[in-house]
């Protein structure tokens, strides 16, 4: 039986439906024999257990906890969904405070029980808040950190995919940057549609300048449709494309779409958003965006948007000012 690694992966959050998705996920690519479930809720997350026993998986050693300590204690590998989801009418940004205080919470308990943590993915809404306020009291270096937000590239492929008429797999190189949220940036200038740029279709009669302003509406509120369209928040995309975040820092297959980092540079400062990335064994690293002026100038609005969302949690007194960052994490 092969498996990427040995190493513990831990799942927390892992009674709710990202959770228990995560777990199945990762077990079917054989990340790991070693696979941990936590969550505070017990009979929920016995349930998965029985539910991962159920499938068969040959060579999977299953372990559960509701004990934060012996959940963490070892574990190389994290993906949380442990926040509360959103729903209908909703944004991300209404779960701002209560998932920011969990986020802390959950950076303190790294840094108490598993410092010598590998990686983690934090997906948790609003996921580029929550992973900031968490690298911030897990003690660990920005490249250890990664949020999701590639589901809205993978949104974008989607929409344009359905315009069209083709192949998902057709639409290539479809990016957003910025923050997980309404006020994403997205652009058009990277992606292609068949082999052919995405620019030379738009304001024409394939896809007039009206059609692709609503596709991008879309876009922004692909999770807020989900929620309409099946009565709960989306689990199945963030509980998979995570799951492939996990298996690249693990040095698995290469990860496709960008994900969310920390970012302190190219006129972006102490902030975690989607960026161009890559994420290995090594941890994540991110490139320059090249965009269109208009393009550009919407990431910086969409930065902009961040910097007041983490103003507030300051203002909270959830995570101390910015200056003060390092004395509480020394890579910051």
């Amino acid at each position: 039986m092969s498996f990427l690694t040995n190493d513990k992966l831990t799942i927390v959050g892992a009674a709710g439906m990202i959770g228990s998705n995560m777990a199945q996920t990762a077990a079917m690519m054989k990340l790991t024999p070693n696979i941990c479930l936590y969550d505070p809720f017990a009979l929920g997350l016995e349930g998965v257990v029985e539910e991962m026993r159920h499938c068969g998986f040959e060579g999977i050693n299953f372990t559960f906890s509701t004990d934060v300590k012996e959940a963490f204690t070892g574990t190389k590998y994290m993906i949380s969904s442990g926040g509360a989801p959103r729903k209908d009418g909703m944004t991300r940004e209404d779960l701002l405070k209560g998932n920011a205080e969990i986020a802390a919470q959950l950076g303190k308990d790294i840094k108490a029980y598993c410092p010598d943590l590998k990686h983690i993915t934090i997906i948790f809404n609003p996921a580029d808040i929550t992973g900031l306020v968490a690298l911030i009291y897990s003690g660990l270096k920005p490249s250890q950190v990664t949020t999701l937000a590639a589901l809205d590239s993978t949104r974008l492929q989607s929409e344009l995919a359905k315009h069209f008429g083709i192949e998902q797999s057709k639409v290539t190189n479809t990016r957003t940057y910025g923050g997980h949220g309404e006020q994403m940036a997205v652009f058009a200038s990277t992606a292609k549609v068949d082999g052919k740029p995405l620019t030379d279709f738009i304001g024409t009669p394939a896809l007039t300048n009206e059609a692709w302003a609503d596709l991008k509406v879309r876009v922004t509120k692909g999770g807020a449709i989900i929620i309409k369209l099946r009565g709960r928040s989306s689990f199945q995309s963030p509980a998979y494309v995570s799951v492939e975040m996990i298996r690249a820092a693990m040095g698995g297959e290469k990860f496709r779409w960008p994900a969310g980092c920390y970012v302190n540079g190219q006129g972006f400062g102490h902030i975690m958003m989607a960026m161009e990335t890559s994420i290995d064994k090594n941890g994540v690293s991110f490139g320059e965006i090249k965009g269109t002026p208009e393009e550009l100038a919407e990431l910086k609005q969409s930065y902009s948007h961040l910097t007041t969302l983490r103003d507030e949690v300051i203002g909270m007194g959830i995570i101390p000012a910015i200056d003060k960052w390092n004395t509480v994490n020394p890579n910051l």
